[in-house]
């Protein structure tokens, strides 16, 4: 017998459950375009309300609800403050730049995954026609599969306010970095999520990664920011017909899929815990479901003949001499096992 394939590239590989497909094939649809598909109106609202917003918007994927995120929030000439290392800024095409003439400001991350509020303020441009003009700030939670800590959060965002800024963030995984605030406030992941997203003026939340959702994401804001994404959607294409299908979907997530992130994270500490020790292999401890392998010394040539090796054995991940794995949905003990099995194998360990 031939084992399944470990696919450790992403927490996007997800395949819907058999409860999610039947959810999606009963789902009552409309069209969204004109604004009655039910199940599209209902998620809106749900993630809406979950995260203690007046109104949210379903779309396709991420990049494009951060794509509407920051044109909602600047005009041309505008600038956003980000991270180096932010996906907005880093692995969105530069879409912000290119579709709406709004210049990011990449600041250099700390060790942990945030900048410092000098860095912010250093960055602020004065009011000056030799400059853009500074209007968003945009964090990333998780960001690398770190949780930014709750305490720079809220002086982060309360530093942008102070300063006359609008503050998005990117929360693809914002359910990943709530479980794992839970876990250390002993809450609930859903209050979790909503005191984190309570600290900006828009948040975007993706389902199709940790959450097991086929596609789609959704951006929360007030209802005139809301309205002003909207008609962004639509120059960008992102008006869907009968998307009550896939709405219904991200919605049996939530419902579902969110308390059970805690599995996917602790997969990811086993799996950190079975390759430690190996000769060349720097193990990054993963706080979430993503971790970090570093190959340093007389393994770091060996990266792609590792990544080779671990195909043939039916284990899927990516990076080069910094390699990722992603635990998910799809990714159970026993697969955990098998990577750790195959790694040593190759490393003789």
């Amino acid at each position: 017998m031939i084992n399944k394939t470990v696919d450790l590239r992403s927490d996007t590989v997800t395949q819907p459950t058999s409860a999610m497909r039947a959810v999606m094939a009963a789902a009552p649809v409309g069209d969204d375009v004109f604004g009655d598909d039910p199940s599209v109106n209902a998620l809106q609202e749900k993630i809406a309300a979950m995260l203690g917003f007046e109104a949210a918007l379903f779309v396709p994927t991420g990049t494009q609800s951060n794509l509407c995120a920051i044109l909602g929030h600047c005009q041309r000439g505008d600038e956003y403050l980000v991270g180096q290392q932010a996906h907005c800024y880093r692995w969105e095409g530069g879409g912000a730049a290119v579709l709406g003439s709004v210049q990011p400001q990449p600041l250099n991350h700390q060790t942990d995954g945030t900048f410092a509020l000098a860095d912010i303020e250093a960055a602020i441009k004065p009011d000056d026609a030799h400059f853009a003009r500074t209007r968003l700030l945009a964090l990333e939670n998780t960001l690398g599969g770190k949780l930014l800590p709750f305490e720079y959060v809220q002086q982060a965002t309360g530093f942008a306010k102070d300063k006359g800024l609008g503050r998005h963030l990117d929360g693809a995984r914002l359910f990943n970095a709530a479980v794992a605030q839970a876990a250390q406030t002993g809450g609930n992941a859903q209050a979790e999520a909503r005191r984190i997203a309570q600290c900006f003026d828009s948040v975007s939340v993706c389902f199709s990664k940790g959450l097991g959702a086929p596609i789609g994401s959704a951006l929360c804001g007030s209802r005139d920011f809301i309205a002003r994404a909207h008609r962004i959607r639509k120059m960008a294409g992102g008006g869907m017909r009968q998307a009550g299908i896939l709405a219904a979907a991200a919605s049996h997530a939530l419902d579902h899929h969110i308390e059970r992130l805690a599995q996917d994270h602790a997969l990811a500490r086993r799996l950190a815990g079975g390759l430690a020790g190996i000769a060349g292999l720097q193990v990054e401890v993963p706080q979430t479901n993503l971790l970090f392998v570093d190959l340093n010394g007389d393994a770091k040539p060996r990266s792609s003949a590792l990544l080779a090796h671990l195909q043939q054995r039916g284990i899927m991940a990516t990076g080069l001499y910094r390699l990722r794995f992603a635990t998910h949905l799809d990714v159970d003990e026993a697969g955990v096992e098998r990577a750790i099995a195959a790694v040593r194998e190759f490393f003789h360990a």
